[in-house]
C-alpha cells in the first residue's frame, strides 16, 4: 500500500485529461497540517507557469478530471493552486484491515524486482575492525534488508582487503611465530592490531626481514603453495574476528558473502590488456594510466587514474574495475550499491567512468557510489580513544552493552538476571546502530553515549520501550493479538493521524531504497511512536466505559503499531523485546 504512488498515478491521468503536457510533475506530497488535508497535489503551479495560465483555474481542471472517489472523501483548492486531498476513513479502515492480516503489513513486493549487488563493510583483514567500519556495515545491511523486504534479489558482497604488499610482511611474521611453536589463534592472531604492529616493526627495523617480506609478496601473487598456505591460515583466523563482530552487531553478512580483493586476482591482467587494446589506458613513466578529461581540474588538466604500477603491480583501481565486470556482466546486476567513506568519491567516479568506456559496466547497470560521513568525537574530530588510538569496533560494542546494563539497573524489574542481560545487549547494540542510522548518510555526526542511550527522544531505547508498552496492553487485556480481527473505525483525529502514518511504511521504504538513506525509516518510526503516544492519551482502550467494538478497533491499531515498529526496527537490524 503506497498512497503516494496511487495519487501520483491518478494525478498524472487527471493532468493529461486537463490538457497538461505529459511529463509534468504532479508534485504529490504529504500534508504538513491536518487542515490542508492528508496529501496535496501541487503540480498545478508549475504546469500553469509553463502554460502561462492561471494556476487556480488549472487546478480546478485537474480536480474535474481527478478520479479519487475510492480513496478520498473531499478535494479542495487552497492558496494559489494547491489541491488538498482528504482521505476516506473507510479507505483507511479497509487498508489497515488488510495490513493487519498480512505478515508484511500489506507492503507489496516490487512489480519488476531487480538484481542488486550491495558492496558493504569491506574491512581490511590485516587489522581488526574499528569504528570506521561501523557505518558501511550497518547502513549497507539495513538497505539490503529493505531491498529484500520489497522483493528484490540481493547479492551481498563483502569486498574484504586480503591482498597486496602488506600480506607478504604478515605471512613472513606468521611463519616465524609458527616455527617457534606459537599457537595460531590464541596467541599469534588473538590481537590483530598487535600482530600487525609487531610485523611492521620487524619490517622497518630487522635486517633481512623486509627483503623476505617482499619476496613472499611475489611468491604469494605467483601462487606459491607455501605462501598460499600461510596466507590462508591468516585470512581464515582474521575472518573469524569479523564474523564475531557481525554476529554481535546483528548484521546479515556471512562468510559466503565474502568476495575479497584476491577473488579478482586472476582477472587483472586481462583488465589491463582490455584497457590498452581500447586505448583507454596509456603508458606514462612506465605505469598504465587512464587520463579522464571528464574529471579535469580548473586548469583543464585531466584526472589521473593509475591502473597498473610501473613495476607491473596492480592497485585498488584494477581490482575495482574487475569487480565492475563481475557484477555487471557476469552477475547481470541492475544496480550496484557501494557503501564507502565519502573521501573515496573521486576514486569511484574514476572507476565508473573507466568501466563504462571499457564495457566493464553495462549501460543497463546503475552504478551507485553511496558515500557516508564520519563518526566524530566530542572534540569535533574523528572518533578516537582517549590516547588518540583507533577504537576497535568490538570494544565499542562491549562498552555499549556495559553502559546499557548500568542504565537498566536503575529501573525496577521483575525479570531474571539472564533476561536483563539479554535486554541490555539489545538496548546497547540498538542504541549505537540507531544513533548512526538516524543521521543522514552523508552527514558527519557527534558520538555521544548519553544521548544515544536515552529513553527519551529519537533513540533506539525509546522505540524499543514504545514497542514493549504496546505489547503490555495485550497482556493486560488478555487478548491474543495474533487472532485479533475486529472492524476498524476511524473516528477521532488521533486515530486518523495514526492510521495514515501506519499506511506510509511502503512509501518510506521506497524512498529509503531509492536513495540508500536509512535515516528516513528511523525518522518514520520515531514519528509513528510519537503519534501512538498521542493516540494512547486521547483514545482510551481498556477503561470500563469504552464500548467493546471501540476497544477492539483500537486494539487492532495498537497491534499494527507494534508490528510496524518491530518490522521497521528489524529492517534496521535492531532487536525488540516483549518486556523491558
Amino acid at each position: 500500500m503506497n498512497i503516494k504512488t496511487i495519487l501520483i498515478e491518478k494525478a498524472n491521468a487527471a493532468m493529461g485529461a486537463a490538457g497538461i503536457p505529459e511529463g509534468s510533475n504532479p508534485a504529490v506530497t504529504q500534508s504538513t497540517r491536518p487542515q490542508f488535508g492528508d496529501y496535496q497535489i501541487n503540480g498545478a503551479m508549475g504546469a500553469a507557469k509553463a502554460l502561462k495560465t492561471n494556476p487556480r483555474e488549472l487546478a480546478q481542471k485537474i480536480i474535474d478530471n481527478l478520479d479519487v472517489s475510492d480513496i478520498a472523501e473531499k478535494t479542495e483548492i487552497a492558496g494559489p493552486g494547491f489541491i488538498n486531498i482528504h482521505l476516506k476513513p473507510e479507505f483507511l479502515s479497509n487498508s489497515l484491515a488488510a495490513a493487519n492480516q498480512d505478515q508484511k503489513l500489506a507492503v507489496a513486493e516490487h512489480s519488476q524486482p531487480q538484481k542488486v549487488v550491495v558492496d558493504f563493510s569491506s574491512p581490511n583483514l590485516a587489522k581488526e575492525m574499528h569504528v570506521g567500519h561501523l557505518r558501511s556495515t550497518i547502513i549497507g545491511d539495513s538497505v539490503v534488508r529493505a531491498l529484500e523486504f520489497r522483493g528484490d534479489t540481493v547479492v551481498r558482497q563483502n569486498h574484504m582487503g586480503d591482498w597486496g604488499t602488506q600480506f607478504g610482511m604478515l605471512i613472513a611474521h606468521l611463519e616465524d611465530l609458527l616455527n617457534q611453536g606459537v599457537d595460531l589463534e590464541s596467541v599469534a592472531l588473538a590481537d590483530l592490531e598487535t600482530f600487525y604492529r609487531d610485523a611492521k616493526k620487524r619490517f622497518d627495523d630487522e635486517e633481512g626481514f623486509a627483503d623476505k617480506a617482499r619476496d613472499y609478496v611475489v611468491k604469494l601473487q605467483s601462487g606459491d603453495a607455501h605462501c598460499q598456505k600461510l596466507w590462508t591460515l591468516f585470512i581464515d583466523t582474521s575472518v573469524k574476528h569479523s564474523e564475531e563482530v557481525y554476529q554481535r552487531l546483528n548484521v546479515t553478512l556471512t562468510r559466503d558473502d565474502i568476495m575479497a580483493e584476491s577473488a579478482y586476482n586472476g582477472e587483472l591482467n586481462a583488465i589491463i590488456s582490455l584497457l590498452k587494446d581500447k586505448s583507454i589506458a596509456v603508458e606514462d613513466q612506465g605505469a598504465q594510466v587512464v587520463f579522464l578529461d571528464e574529471l579535469a581540474n580548473k586548469d583543464g588538466e585531466p584526472s589521473v587514474f593509475i591502473v597498473q604500477k610501473s613495476g607491473g603491480g596492480f592497485l585498488y583501481a584494477t581490482t575495482d574495475l574487475a569487480a565492475c565486470d563481475y557484477r555487471s556482466n557476469k552477475l547481470g546486476a541492475d544496480r550496484i550499491l557501494i557503501f564507502v567513506d565519502a573521501r573515496q568519491s573521486l576514486h569511484f567516479n574514476q572507476v565508473e567512468l573507466t568501466a563504462r568506456k571499457a564495457g566493464l559496466l553495462r549501460d543497463e547497470t546503475s552504478y551507485e557510489f553511496s558515500p557516508f560521513g564520519t563518526m566524530m568525537g566530542s572534540d569535533g574530530k574523528p572518533f578516537k580513544t582517549r590516547t588518540g588510538g583507533t577504537v576497535k569496533l568490538a570494544d565499542l560494542l562491549e562498552e555499549a552493552i556495559s553502559r546499557a546494563t548500568d542504565k537498566l539497573a536503575d529501573r525496577e524489574s521483575t525479570l531474571s538476571d539472564a533476561e536483563r542481560a539479554e535486554i541490555a545487549r539489545k538496548v546497547g547494540i540498538g542504541a549505537v546502530k540507531y544513533a548512526d542510522l538516524s543521521k543522514h548518510r552523508t552527514s558527519d555526526y557527534i558520538f555521544n553515549w548519553d544521548s544515544m542511550l536515552s529513553f527519551e527522544g529519537a533513540t533506539a531505547p525509546y522505540l524499543q520501550y514504545a514497542y514493549t508498552r504496546v505489547r503490555s496492553i495485550f497482556r493486560k487485556a488478555q487478548v491474543d493479538s495474533r487472532t485479533l480481527n475486529a472492524a476498524i473505525n476511524i473516528e477521532q483525529p488521533q486515530e486518523k493521524a495514526l492510521a495514515i502514518k501506519l499506511l506510509q511504511l511502503e512509501e518510506v521504504l521506497d524512498l529509503m531504497i531509492s536513495e540508500a538513506t536509512p535515516h528516513v525509516l528511523c525518522g518514520y518510526l520515531y514519528e509513528l511512536a510519537s503519534l501512538y503516544m498521542t493516540f494512547y492519551e486521547a483514545c482510551p482502550i481498556l477503561k470500563d466505559d469504552v464500548a467493546s467494538d471501540v476497544r477492539d478497533s483500537r486494539l487492532v491499531l495498537c497491534n499494527l503499531v507494534a508490528n510496524t515498529l518491530r518490522t521497521g526496527l528489524d529492517l534496521l537490524g535492531i532487536e525488540v523485546m516483549e518486556q523491558m
